[in-house]
């Protein structure tokens, strides 16, 4: 009896040692959350002043207020910044020093021009200047925002009516085909804009198109439409799955998107809201309102699927003089202009974290243009490994 006593007593003892020494008290965590991944990227941002942001960033999902940090701000030159407006950042999949890029409006000789850059240097590789397809309405744009991409061909996709994707060979950039997406049953005058993007396996290519009703004006209406990779590539559509997504009337427009890396969902910049669709079904998994973050241009996952990075036309900031100064508007209020931004999306949470950060205003600030608009759209991005 005894010597169970004594076993009974020890093992008390064992018991309260352990429990005084696990006792947490108020503050601390009963549970601790696994810490979430960092990414570190070279992100390049298109914008209207005939160059592309290239912002080094560091990602940490673990920051709840500010998750996207810019360590350095650059750009990459493509021509002047009178006539070089560009929508469309395109990494080349075979080789990730290569930009190709495409302009958003008609230079002043009346031309469009695609070309590509070395990402090393800064410096143009080629630059190729095109008449504006007499089926392609407007006396300077828009032209081309989004584009693809499979191994040997780069695809820009003409934004405007009548819409279409081109086809460029990526090594001598010579053109291939057109491929109007009238092909498609698209009149022109029933939509408003064309966008699109290549999976990743390069089996398929992504067409969104921004509908209009019968007032001539956008209705929210967005269809997405699955095409053929190699058929597109020979400059025919195999149309292969459709749908349609509605938003609200003379807000939500489709504009550029992306696939994940395994081709499971597709990341969908819609202007007044972010949409991730199911790559299979192209039924819609998540929807989220920028609201006053910005207006929703482009949306692109990291590498593993688990967050996704969106560039923001956000209005608001408060415009400076080349001294830092604030200027002031006609009525003597301090004036507000749109700065472009990056805002981190949950995949798993399904929801925004943080605030928005700025890839245009410092540096328009440090060139005397701290009173100017900052115009961007597309992005693609390096990430290190």
């Amino acid at each position: 009896m005894k010597k169970v006593l004594v076993v009974f007593v020890a093992v008390l003892f064992v018991c309260a040692g352990y429990l005084a020494f696990t006792a947490v008290d108020s503050k601390t965590p009963s549970v601790v959350a696994a810490k979430a991944k960092t990414y570190s990227a070279s992100v390049y941002v298109a914008g209207h002043g005939g160059h592309f942001a290239k912002a080094d960033v560091t990602i940490d999902p673990n920051n709840a207020d500010n998750p996207i940090k810019v360590n350095n701000l650059d750009m990459i030159s493509i021509g002047s910044p009178a006539w070089y407006k560009t929508h469309d950042a395109r990494i080349d999949s075979q080789d990730s020093n290569i930009l190709f890029w495409s302009i958003y409006q008609l230079d002043e000789k009346g031309k469009m021009h695609v070309g590509k850059s070395d990402l090393k240097t800064g410096n143009v590789i080629k630059d190729i200047a095109l008449d504006p397809d007499p089926r392609a309405t407007g006396k300077t744009g828009p032209i081309y925002c989004a584009s693809g991409q499979s191994k040997k061909f780069f695809m820009p996709v003409f934004m405007g009516s009548e819409g279409y994707v081109d086809v460029f060979d990526k090594a001598t950039m010579d053109h291939k085909h057109r491929v109007f997406i009238s092909d498609l049953g698209y009149k022109a005058g029933t939509y408003m804009f064309v966008h699109g993007i290549n999976s990743n396996d390069m089996k398929k290519f992504l067409i969104a198109v921004s509908l209009k009703g019968e007032d001539g004006k956008m209705n929210g209406k967005q269809d997405l439409i699955l095409v053929d990779m190699a058929s597109l590539e020979k400059g025919k559509f195999k149309e292969l799955s459709r749908t349609t997504i509605p938003g609200e009337a003379g807000k939500t427009i489709t504009f550029r998107q992306y696939f994940s890396n395994d081709d499971k969902l597709i990341f969908q910049s819609a202007a007044d809201r972010a949409w991730v669709v199911d790559a299979k079904t192209l039924k819609l998994v998540d929807e989220k309102m920028t609201g006053a973050n910005g207006q929703n241009h482009d949306m692109m996952p990291t590498p593993d699927g688990k967050y996704a990075l969106l560039t923001l036309r956000t209005s608001g900031v408060e415009g400076c003089d080349p001294e830092g100064k604030p200027v002031m508007d006609k009525e003597g209020k301090p004036l507000k202009v749109t700065d472009g931004t990056l805002l981190l999306y949950d995949a798993g949470a399904k929801s925004f974290i943080g605030k928005p950060v700025s890839v245009c205003f410092d540096c328009h600030k440090k060139m005397g243009k701290g009173d100017k608009n900052a115009v961007l759209c597309g992005l693609d991005a390096n990430y290190k490994k």
